[in-house]
């Protein structure tokens, strides 16, 4: 659409008739004249640095009639700004001032001046609470995307470093970087990626990330198994990068998107890198075998419960000699409710009050549950143990993953007995096996197609740089 009309005022009411301009209170434009010519200033207040605002108006006020026979090209040669640029598309200078830019229109120009001296409202980079480490940075990334990127920038300082910028949604319009190494990455993999975000037709990310996520991977959704590993830590995201991986940050979310993810990223953490290689490889197969035994542990439990006769004398004090008032299956599901219960509430609990609610929870109503005869004490422990080791990685998709695969199981063996547990487990390999990640790729390599050495670096944490 046309921006600039050769009346003055003509381009003013077409542009305030765009924008608006009196709905909103927060748009703002403000008409000066520069060297005798008329101008007007389009911008969003919140979006502009005030001291660089005063500066530029201190520069206009002191230009004269000569300085402004020039066009649009000179002026901007001229403009004592480093992030400047002109657009003559209406809807290019629309879209810039909703993104907090600030537009110049000057009488006698054939195209707007864009000043880019916006600023977001931002918290400090912190520590993100989900993925902290023993050891390492203590930065985390924020919501606004220009920041997110130049945490990445300032641990990779190279040329082939690439971010690029995308815009999905027809109404919010909103930011979506592409950040990958351009030596490294897999160039089919990144076309493939960028087709599919310039392909997409929604109106906005209503869900930030989430929604994008649905956009990218229409299929299968079925399968629980995660398809991005999320990471709100700028360290992970650049040894992402630097690995060949493709990452994509959202405006206004504090997490970045790694692709393509298989099962063994999902599972990987920073603090593997952060200790030594015999430290590092002993808290990765801790995590693995924690996380393989918080899928197992209840349905073992459950199907030993209804099959006595196959514990060994050795094990012969699992059994339960008290009670049972519930049976266990009940006791288990109820157990695993309760524990999401419990996850929320302390979501939604001001952080004052999060301790003593905790031990309320934690010491009261674990008491109380067990003295009433409700649950047994095994039940309890081997639920607890369930409970800690969904911690022990970072992911929330993958724990919910195993979560639904535990409660499929509990089931079958509650209904088919031995024959059930088989089946849930041989479900559970087919999901993690049949998967594909975003880009196509088996979501269980290097375990299937096999590479040894890959699968070596992944059980045992390789010295840096090999």
């Amino acid at each position: 659409m046309q921006l600039i009309y050769k009346d003055f005022d003509a381009t003013i009411s077409n542009i305030n008739n765009t924008l608006r301009i009196n709905e909103s209170f927060d748009l703002i434009y403000r008409t000066i004249t520069i060297g005798e010519k008329s101008a007007c200033l389009y911008f969003i207040d919140g979006f502009v640095k005030d001291d660089i605002m005063q500066k530029l108006q201190d520069y206009f006020s002191g230009l004269t009639k000569e300085d402004m026979n020039t066009d649009a090209h000179s002026f901007l040669k001229k403009l004592p700004y480093v992030e400047a640029d002109m657009t003559d598309s209406l809807d290019s200078f629309k879209t810039n001032i909703f993104s907090g830019v600030t537009g110049l229109i000057i009488d006698g120009f054939d195209n707007a001046i864009l000043i880019d001296c916006r600023t977001y409202p931002a918290r400090g980079v912190d520590e993100p609470d989900k993925d902290k480490v023993l050891r390492g940075s203590r930065d985390g990334f924020v919501e606004t995307i220009v920041m997110n990127a130049a945490l990445i920038r300032r641990r990779i300082r190279s040329e082939n470093l690439t971010i690029k910028m995308m815009n999905v949604g027809s109404v919010s319009k909103t930011d979506v970087a592409l950040c990958y190494m351009d030596n490294t990455v897999d160039k089919k993999k990144l076309k493939y990626i960028e087709n599919k975000i310039n392909s997409i037709t929604v109106s906005s990310l209503t869900m930030n990330q989430e929604s994008l996520a649905e956009c990218l991977h229409k299929k299968k959704w079925l399968n629980p198994f995660p398809k991005f590993k999320y990471s709100e830590r700028p360290d992970t995201t650049a040894s992402a990068i630097l690995e060949g991986h493709i990452v994509i940050l959202v405006d206004n979310s504090p997490a970045s998107m790694i692709i393509p993810t298989t099962f063994f990223d999902v599972i990987e953490e920073a603090d593997d890198y952060y200790f030594p290689p015999i430290t590092a490889t002993y808290l990765r197969l801790s995590r693995f075998i924690i996380t393989i035994a918080s899928l197992l542990v209840t349905p073992i439990y459950l199907f030993l419960m209804q099959n006595e006769h196959l514990i060994p004398e050795w094990l012969s004090f699992i059994k339960i000699t008290d009670d049972i008032n519930v049976p266990i299956f009940l006791q288990l599901i109820i157990l695993e409710i309760a524990i999401d219960g419990l996850k929320l509430a302390a979501v939604n609990t001001p952080n004052m009050l999060n301790t003593p609610l905790s031990v309320i929870a934690g010491l009261i109503l674990g008491e109380s549950a067990v003295s009433s005869g409700w649950f047994n004490d095994s039940t309890m422990l081997y639920m607890a143990f369930v409970a800690f080791g969904n911690f022990t990685h970072g992911s929330f998709e993958l724990g919910y993953a195993w979560k639904l695969f535990r409660i499929m199981l509990l089931t079958l063996i509650w209904l088919f007995n031995g024959w059930g547990f088989i089946a849930g487990i041989i479900i559970i390999i087919g999901c993690l096996f049949t998967n594909k990640t975003v880009t196509g790729d088996s979501y269980m390599y290097p375990l299937f197609p096999f590479s040894a050495k890959k699968m070596c670096n992944i059980l045992l944490r390789p010295k840096k740089g090999e």
